[in-house]
């Protein structure tokens, strides 16, 4: 909006000119979306407490986790509010690649926020059902690859960090695999979030990394440069994804340990996807796995954990799962765990930035 208000009065005053730039826009996002956050943050949670929004705790948890029965839960609503109306001041609105994002972010923060609704009503953790869960996501990150792939700016290649040579062409089947990549780094980040800061600060690292491969695969000379694919209008995601970066950390502030507020489903179901649509965008799928190495060692745990206690008969690889959870199992204390997941999560970014050269 302010792309559109602004700049076109570059000519009576060039003071103005600074709008036509990506980086500006997403620095100015990202403070907005901080600010926001932060403002609004303290009264936000007074209205989740005055309306009994509180953290429903599992049962089988650990016995730490007792004390935070109660706690506002739902704040990702606040990180969705903070995000879209910052992604719309200072993005191109002609730009068809965020309103896929934004389309893809609120869909399944509305899906989140059902299954928190259930979960506090009911008064226990189990919420929507996992195949009523799954077949929303389903839906929704569907619709977005198929308008997608339908856009003749965009084609079904693939990129591999560390590879520039192999980009097989998957043809329709790429909104299949666009749909895992979704739907998987949705069900991740929720999954990780079960910690005080611990699913926040690796989002803030991931977002981070794809705002700058945003502005890179929107440049067509960078990219030629770096050898990443070149993605006619991607450099706008970037200042989606400053928002993103900005309101996780204003939310952090309240989010860190002790915890004032929880995001809930709606907020971790929603990230997810988004770092997930952002990636099929700007062609970095496979990079997710690196540089959200976080999110996905916490899903395998569970996968691996289930999986295993079937074949074997009861059996199980970790004390707890997802993976957080085994730790604290074993004697670490909260913020133990979630700086040391941080560490990681800022290694694995470092790594994916490193990608860029080793090609």
């Amino acid at each position: 909006m302010l792309y559109h208000l602004l700049y076109p009065l570059h000519t009576l005053f060039g003071a103005f000119n600074v709008f036509r730039y990506i980086t500006f826009r997403s620095i100015g996002a990202t403070l907005t979306a901080f600010l926001l956050v932060l403002l609004c943050g303290k009264k936000f949670i007074a209205l989740l407490q005055e309306r009994q929004i509180g953290q429903v705790v599992r049962d089988d948890g650990p016995a730490s986790h007792f004390s935070k029965k109660g706690v506002p839960t739902m704040g990702g609503m606040l990180i969705l509010f903070a995000v879209t109306l910052t992604t719309l001041l200072w993005v191109d609105l002609t730009n068809h690649y965020v309103w896929i994002i934004l389309g893809v972010t609120l869909w399944f923060g509305g899906i989140g926020a059902y299954d928190d609704y259930r979960k506090i009503k009911k008064q226990n953790s189990k919420g929507l059902s996992a195949r009523g869960k799954l077949v929303c996501q389903i839906a929704g990150a569907g619709c977005a690859g198929l308008v997608l792939f339908a856009h003749p700016n965009f084609d079904g290649h693939l990129s591999f960090p560390f590879i520039k040579n192999i980009q097989p062409d998957l043809g329709w089947f790429y909104v299949v695999f666009a749909v895992l990549v979704v739907v998987g780094a949705s069900n991740a980040v929720n999954l990780t979030d079960g910690l005080d800061g611990l699913a926040t600060g690796p989002t803030v690292v991931t977002s981070s990394v794809y705002l700058l491969f945003s502005y890179l695969a929107g440049h067509a000379g960078l990219a030629a440069y770096l050898q990443i694919p070149y993605v006619l209008g991607a450099g706008e995601v970037a200042i989606f994804c400053g928002a993103l970066v900005g309101a996780s950390l204003g939310f952090l502030w309240f989010n860190a340990y002790p915890a004032q507020v929880f995001m809930g489903d709606v907020g971790s179901l929603a990230l997810g996807a988004a770092l997930g649509q952002v990636a099929i965008i700007i062609k970095q799928e496979f990079l997710l796995a690196i540089v959200g190495g976080v999110f996905v060692m916490e899903a395998l745990s569970v996968i691996l954990q289930v999986g295993y206690f079937k074949v074997s008969g009861g059996k199980r690889i970790f004390l707890m799962a997802p993976f957080h959870h085994h730790f604290e199992k074993k004697g670490w204390v909260e913020p133990k765990v979630v700086v040391r997941f941080w560490i990681v999560s800022i290694v694995l970014g470092l790594s994916a930035l490193a990608t860029l050269k080793l090609r």
